[in-house]
């Protein structure tokens, strides 16, 4: 046929580099020459013959051939080459229909082709690049030009491979790369009996050191900990260790803070630990980035097979499941994965899609807690307490939902929300013909993060009530004010201007200075419950309650007692000069309603200045 006459023409010559594409260093790259397999598809033996002979002049190696077109996906599917290089005219299927097959399907989509002619013609060039086609070229084929477009082509495919397999950071296999070879290693596994373990390894507050030093900081880091972490579970090392058998382990970057290692070949599931343990160890030094010492640690979760799962899937995600309930225990362990961890998991997640939607469902709904003088037990305020009552799931108790909140980046709305609605509570109740008190609400380190919005959030509640800002207190942690106390001092001088109280909430539990109590110009402490359930019989908590009572008393500053349950307690604090309590001795949580009528059954004296 004319279409193969002429194939290669010795006279013709292509400088190297002339066609535009990869650099001239691409023999390099991963998949050239010796390493990739070229698939010649042409309808005459004597042009597959030629077209190999130049190319193994150029020293390839691995070649798939066939004369029938109709093959083709099958030796696709068989033989996985990494280019072809298919003939446009041929009997019963064209070139170009091959062509449309591969790129339909999945599985051959991506593999380069180029398509081999004699055909000049627009329209026939502009099918295959509508098709897909990689390159083309022309007949007479030139040996040096059939050899420059095929280690191109080879060497862009092993680049995109390469980006399509591995983590551009870390240069790790990807969440891909490594489900692959999982499985693989899986079912080596299973063929010689052998137990074999993922390792699900996530970093420590790396979204912190992220957000506060920088992206160029937090890759930097990813960097290290990859290299890290590739040192301390090379697979000679384990070996050495009498970890492993004759089989190979990989270690992966899913992505974010989160790395997998496939553990293979293990004699003792306690191998899987011992690992675990190399690597928290390994992780705990010092990284130097930048001219910066950054401390960094790891949680670490493990599933094994045979017993927590036969599959790929089941494994990975029985060990994410085992790391998140580390990092819920005690960062920087590990955690073996169990049908307990599972169903505790479950139920979190069941949380969490249930908690995005309980406040546009109105099922949050606040308690007040009153606050009474010592010396007369009179109300003189209250605080606000977030309560969860779910349809299904009953009464949910706030320290199982509100570090679920803090961990999906809820809490600031829910936060917004029970600020606005204290302050909606106690316009209602001045309405009704209670008098006005003070309502205490909690405010969490993530809402003073975002201080341009908190205080946005102050005044729209205020404003929109219109309460005034005496009649409102923010509560905040030690560990809060002493996160960024710079900034929290100026944030704190701007929210007392609107006439809202501070009050340190559970007091003596932090780290606060004392330095910072007179600048951070506050005006109330709470005395953490913990100080209180031994008085006055523990002398060490005595002891402590006294000093906290002397040193408010010198800062001019309230002091609020928490828990207070049983009149020795109460006693102990008023002869000590204690201004305020709450607790189950006078009070529980009130609904609104409750609230109202506990006050003016009370009869509660005007609130104090």
């Amino acid at each position: 046929m004319q279409e193969h006459t002429n194939l290669v023409d010795p006279s013709r010559r292509v400088e190297d580099g002339s066609h535009t594409g990869p650099a001239n260093d691409l023999d390099s790259q991963l998949v050239t020459r010796k390493h990739g397999t070229i698939m010649l598809v042409d309808d005459e033996p004597t042009v597959v013959e030629i077209l190999q002979m130049f190319l193994e002049g150029e020293g390839y190696g691995h070649f798939v051939t066939t004369n029938e077109p109709g093959r083709v996906l099958d030796l696709l599917a068989e033989q996985k080459p990494d280019v072809v290089l298919l003939d446009v005219v041929m009997p019963e299927i064209s070139g170009l229909e091959v062509l449309r097959r591969m790129r339909a399907d999945e599985e051959f989509r991506f593999i380069p082709v180029i398509i081999l002619t004699s055909a000049t013609d627009a329209e026939t060039k502009l099918q295959a690049l509508a098709l897909g086609v990689n390159d083309f070229i022309s007949k007479p084929v030139d040996p040096s030009e059939l050899a420059l477009r095929v280690r191109n082509t080879l060497a862009a495919k092993a680049y995109q491979d390469h980006l399509m397999n591995f983590d551009a950071v870390t240069d790790l296999p990807n969440r891909r790369l490594f489900m692959g070879q999982l499985a693989a290693g899986l079912r080596r596994s299973k063929f010689g009996s052998t137990p074999c373990a993922v390792l699900h390894i996530g970093l420590d507050h790396f979204k912190k050191i992220n957000d506060t030093l920088g992206p160029s900081v937090g890759d930097a880091l990813l960097k290290a900990v990859a290299l890290r972490l590739t040192e301390c579970v090379r697979p000679a090392d384990l070996i050495g260790r009498s970890l492993l058998v004759d089989d190979e382990a990989y270690l992966s970057r899913l992505g974010g803070d989160e790395f997998n290692f496939f553990l293979p070949g293990m004699r003792d599931i306690e191998n899987a630990g011992q690992v675990a343990r190399r690597i928290i160890s390994a992780l705990k030094k010092s990284f130097h980035i930048y001219n910066r010492e950054v401390f960094i640690t790891a949680s670490i979760g493990i599933a094994v097979y045979p017993m927590d799962g036969d599959s790929v899937d089941t494994l990975v995600k029985h060990a994410d499941v085992a790391m998140s309930h580390a990092k819920q225990v005690e960062r920087g362990t590990y955690q073996y994965y169990s049908e307990e961890l599972n169903a505790a998991s479950l139920e979190r997640l069941n949380l969490e899609n249930e908690l995005r939607r309980a406040l546009e469902r109105g099922q949050l709904y606040l308690q007040y807690q009153p606050k009474f003088r010592v010396r007369t037990r009179q109300v003189v305020g209250a605080e606000a307490l977030i309560r969860w009552k779910h349809p299904e799931f009953g009464i949910v108790p706030p320290d199982k939902f509100i570090p679920l909140a803090e961990a999906m980046d809820l809490i600031s709305p829910i936060g917004e929300w029970v600020l606005n609605e204290a302050c909606a509570q106690n316009k209602r109740w001045q309405l009704a013909g209670m008098g006005p008190i003070r309502i205490a609400v909690n405010v969490s380190a993530r809402q003073f993060r975002n201080t341009d919005g908190l205080k946005q959030a102050i005044r729209n509640a205020l404003e929109s009530n219109g309460l005034q800002g005496k009649h409102l207190t923010l509560e905040l942690t030690e560990g809060t004010i002493m996160e960024k106390p710079q900034e929290i001092s100026q944030t704190l001088q701007e929210i007392k201007k609107m006439g809202v109280a501070l009050s340190i909430d559970d007091f003596g539990t932090g780290y606060s200075s004392l330095a910072y109590l007179s600048r951070f110009r506050l005006n109330e402490l709470k005395i953490d419950r913990s100080f209180l359930r031994e008085i006055p019989h523990n002398r060490d908590d005595a002891t402590i309650v006294t000093a906290i009572l002397k040193l408010a008393e010198s800062l001019l500053l309230t002091v609020v007692a928490e828990g207070v349950e049983t009149e020795e307690q109460l006693a102990f604090l008023k002869e000590r000069g204690c201004q305020e309590y709450q607790g189950f001795l006078s009070s529980k949580p009130l609904l609104p309603a409750d609230f109202l009528a506990f006050v003016i059954k009370a009869k509660r004296v005007s609130p104090r200045s």
